[in-house]
């Protein structure tokens, strides 16, 4: 039988998890008593319970803007904040949530060696592997833009993918994506929920994705854990995703269960991940283990978790050379994803390389960002009102509804499935002779309904 749990007891991380136990969770303390304001807590994952104030101290907000951001978002408190509340352009980067998407593609050579490989467990070894890197780019604790409905991003030029994604509701918000080479088709509805806790906000991944590998036909299941984002307002801001992974071969129900481990005191355990590969019969055959934001390695296994003899631990990924000092922590990749480098010929207009906000945040023009954010949301808000007058309804162009609900631990979600439509359009620009370069500083966004409206109250 296979070890009952590979996080707290038995097999080759015992030894690993009872240490970590030792230190337990990263502590937090309250800081109301300095502060004046009732259930504030600031965590230093560095640190111990003794340096919370002066942790509070810390971070990228000005008092005076802290301090009112703190009373406003008081009383939300409990709440699934996911698209109520406002936010400054201060905290944000300059990428949409639709280009952090397609960031996951860094490594996608991780899944064409999947499909390549004949070993199903090191198939899911690759596999796992590719699902745990993108963990180093959600590290940036810089907020994305949220999608503006019917904006896009599309990709090319990187590992032979062909990528679209689209913002296909607005509330609750909803995103779908596409990515497609010759080794492997991922598709992607992505929903997420939220509890604001303060200066903490829990955000649970209600989404479905799944990847096939084309070779075999093979289908993958993929349930991510929760996220924590700790010191929203007061501190350093920083991310903690304890809890499991799993992803699950659905054509032969071989799994991969790896276990996040949470940051204890003075930073124990954080970024670690350990966990197994299993066969259909629930036996170990493959240890992994590893840092999320640094690489994971993987060694063959018995049926108690325990290394083979005469094998090595070997390691699969590492996370690439970063720029230095990069204002927004960004990878080579990051840069990439906001450049012409990877866009396609008579890039459409909705891309979100061309939002007026980004473009303005990225050339660091904090005020006319903050204008142009705002501008776009009003606009967003009186697109709503004509639908609602006409009695109409939102329909996205590369993606469909679907009556398929996927069940996740956190809620049931509706799936959209990809049209096919935007391989048509890519196919017919391709045989096109002479396009026209756009210039991301000055084309215009245009992800509307209604064209030329004028946003009024």
């Amino acid at each position: 039988m296979a070890p009952e749990d590979k996080k707290s007891g038995g097999g080759f991380f015992a030894s690993i998890a009872s240490s970590l136990s030792n230190f337990g969770s990263a502590m937090h303390k309250s800081v109301n008593g300095l502060l004046g304001y009732e259930g504030l807590e600031v965590i230093n994952p560095e640190g111990g319970t003794e340096d919370a104030a002066e942790e509070a101290e810390k971070g990228r907000w000005k008092q005076e803007d802290r301090d009112s951001y703190w009373k406003m978002m008081h009383k939300y408190i409990g709440s699934d904040v996911t698209s109520m509340v406002t936010l400054p352009v201060l905290i944000f980067e300059p990428m949409s949530m639709l280009q952090k998407m397609a960031e996951l593609m860094e490594y996608s050579q991780l899944l064409d060696l999947a499909d390549e490989c004949e070993d199903p467990y090191m198939r899911l070894v690759y596999a796992a592997s590719f699902f745990i890197s993108v963990y180093y780019a959600l590290q940036r604790m810089w907020k994305p833009f949220n999608p503006i409905l019917g904006e896009t991003y599309e990709m090319v030029n990187h590992g032979g993918i062909t990528f679209i994604a689209e913002q296909v509701s607005h509330h609750p918000p909803i995103s779908a994506a596409h990515a497609e080479n010759d080794h492997f088709v991922y598709g992607i509805t992505s929903k997420v929920k939220t509890k604001f806790l303060g200066n903490s906000i829990d955000i649970y991944p209600l989404g479905r994705t799944r990847v096939t590998l084309k070779r075999d036909g093979v289908i993958l299941d993929l349930v991510p854990p929760p996220t924590k984002v700790n010191n929203l307002i007061f501190g350093r801001t920083w991310s903690d995703s304890p809890g499991e992974m799993i992803l699950t071969n659905l054509t032969t129900g071989d799994k991969v269960v790896l276990y996040f481990q949470p940051c204890g005191w003075f930073g124990a355990g954080r970024f670690e991940v350990d966990g197994y590969v299993y066969n259909a019969a629930e036996e170990p055959k493959m240890l992994m283990t590893g840092k999320w934001n640094e690489s994971m390695s993987y060694q063959p296994c018995d049926v108690e978790g325990e290394p083979l003899p005469g094998t090595e631990l070997k390691e699969v990924w590492r996370v690439a050379e970063a720029p230095a000092n990069d204002k927004f922590q960004y990878t080579y990749f990051a840069h990439k994803i906001n450049s012409r480098d990877t866009a396609p010929k008579n890039l459409l207009a909705s891309d979100s390389r061309l939002r007026p906000d980004r473009y303005a945040l990225e050339k660091g023009d904090l005020s006319k960002a903050g204008s142009e954010k705002s501008s776009l949301e009003e606009r967003q808000r009186a697109e709503k009102r004509i639908r609602e007058a006409k009695g109409e309804e939102f329909t996205p162009r590369w993606f469909d509804p679907s009556n398929e609900i996927a069940p996740t631990p956190w809620g049931d979600l509706e799936v959209y499935h990809y049209n096919g439509k935007y391989d048509e359009r890519r196919a017919s620009v391709d045989r096109l002779d002479n396009v026209e370069e756009i210039d991301l500083g000055s084309s215009e966004f245009n992800p509307w309904q209604y064209g030329d409206l004028v946003a009024t109250d």
